[in-house]
């Protein structure tokens, strides 16, 4: 089920990277007062009174070769098309500026639910002082101050009233699944070969795919299975385009509503950082991983260039080293056809349950190999394991206390229990918990 959008936009130093940070309850985004700092778009997800959604921090105003105000417009742009919400941010020391003026006309012309925020109202006096806002034509301002969080819950007590209705799609028995990664890496190419039809449009240009595309189809076996493409942008107008900035949001939105999860390199352009940014974002969702390789018809082979750049891949993503790695080519087909058996294996290894008593076998002989750590003269106690949840597979550990579990032991845990189970394809995740 695909989580609603909330997006933050705003001209530079109105403290959007601030108000992302509460929102997420962490500090993802850099925040310094120099417009310009955001450089690239943030993603994270919030919780607010049990609903959950997608936040992002519309910062990175490059002022480089392009117009200022064009920038501006770049932003608002994404929110248009994009959020189910926005949040339209000014600042309350600097009142209405032309800037915010110009934002403001675009907004409330694109359909969609806009919050005005009137941020920095640090003290109630300054309450007094956002009347002028009302000129902006977006109804009532919200006063808030981000960097104290007065005012939060009111803004995100209206937001949630603008999200749409959650709608249930699970069908049992059918396996969903996406293919990721930067564009033009041959996603779109990957989906006409697995299909064996053209039902995506293919081009060289990077970002071609505008329109998020499911298609269900049925392998040899019966196997249901929906696929998910990853779409681009719309561009309106003269609006500037970096498509590879806007497939992060399409990703992310893809990545949401998989089971597992395809991230697609290519294998003539080899591992870039931004590869490791957007399967981060699957890994941190829980999601089942698979890496495909595309274009290997492409590149001059000998007997060690599949391991070598398995070895580089092992290398650059090292979280990913329970997700296996296949070598296909869209184009010849070659080893397309054992991907939705390895889909299914991933989607198998997502949903296994451990029974308890196996579990806390495994991990007393774990203890055995390799005794629990002690600190300032304290031994960490583990008690019991149980199992909590699938997709991804969830482990609670109860224990004397919790800090005394160091990060490189639960790793040690979680390793003993890769060994002795088969969670190829999945994370899994180990949760120190203090017996009561």
């Amino acid at each position: 089920m695909t989580k609603p959008t909330i997006a933050i936009v705003g001209r530079p130093n109105v403290g959007k990277s601030t108000l992302f940070n509460r929102i997420a309850g962490d500090r993802i985004s850099i925040v310094e007062d120099e417009p310009g700092v955001t450089r690239d778009r943030i993603y994270a997800t919030g919780e607010w009174l049990g609903h959950e959604f997608s936040i992002i921090d519309t910062g990175g105003i490059d002022l480089g070769d392009e117009p200022f105000m064009s920038q501006i417009k770049e932003q608002a742009q994404i929110a248009m098309d994009e959020a189910d919400v926005i949040l339209f941010v000014t600042s309350g020391r600097e009142h209405v500026t032309d800037a915010d003026e110009a934002v403001a006309h675009m907004l409330y012309r694109s359909n969609k639910p806009v919050i005005l925020v009137v941020n920095k109202v640090d003290n109630p006096e300054m309450r007094n002082d956002i009347y002028d806002f009302y000129a902006l034509g977006l109804g009532d301002p919200y006063p808030v101050s981000g960097a104290h969080g007065v005012g939060m819950g009111d803004v995100l007590d209206k937001a949630i009233q603008y999200f749409p209705e959650e709608k249930e799609e699970e069908e049992e028995g059918v396996i969903k699944f996406s293919l990721i990664g930067r564009p033009n890496v041959g996603k779109s190419s990957l989906i006409n070969a697995i299909l064996g039809e053209d039902r995506v449009i293919v081009s060289n240009i990077a970002g071609t795919t505008r329109d998020a595309i499911d298609t269900s189809f049925v392998d040899e076996e019966g196997q249901k299975f929906v696929m998910i493409d990853t779409a681009g942008m719309r561009k309106r107008g003269k609006v500037y385009e970096n498509t590879e900035k806007y497939s992060v949001m399409r990703s992310m939105k893809a990545i949401d509503r998989s089971d597992v999860v395809l991230m697609v390199l290519n294998a003539e352009e080899g591992i870039r950082e931004y590869d490791k940014r957007i399967a981060g974002f699957a890994h941190e969702a829980g999601k089942g991983m698979i890496i495909v390789v595309n274009k290997w018809d492409a590149i001059e082979k000998d007997n060690h260039t599949m391991k070598e750049f398995e070895e580089d891949i092992r290398k650059e993503f090292q979280y990913l080293s329970y997700a296996p790695i296949i070598f296909v080519s869209a184009k010849t087909k070659q080893r397309l056809n054992q991907l939705p058996a390895l889909i299914e294996k991933v989607s198998m290894n997502q949903n296994l349950r451990v029974p308890s008593a196996l579990l806390n076998d495994v991990i007393m002989d774990a203890i055995a190999i390799n005794p629990t750590p002690t600190d300032k003269g304290r031994r960490l106690k583990i008690f019991y394991c149980t199992q909590v949840a699938v997709k991804p597979p969830t482990f609670i550990v109860f224990v004397n206390d919790e800090e005394l579990m160091h990060f490189s032991y639960t790793r040690f845990l979680e390793n003993q229990i890769r060994a002795a189970f088969d969670f190829e394809g999945t994370p899994i995740r180990v949760i120190p918990r203090r017996r009561t």
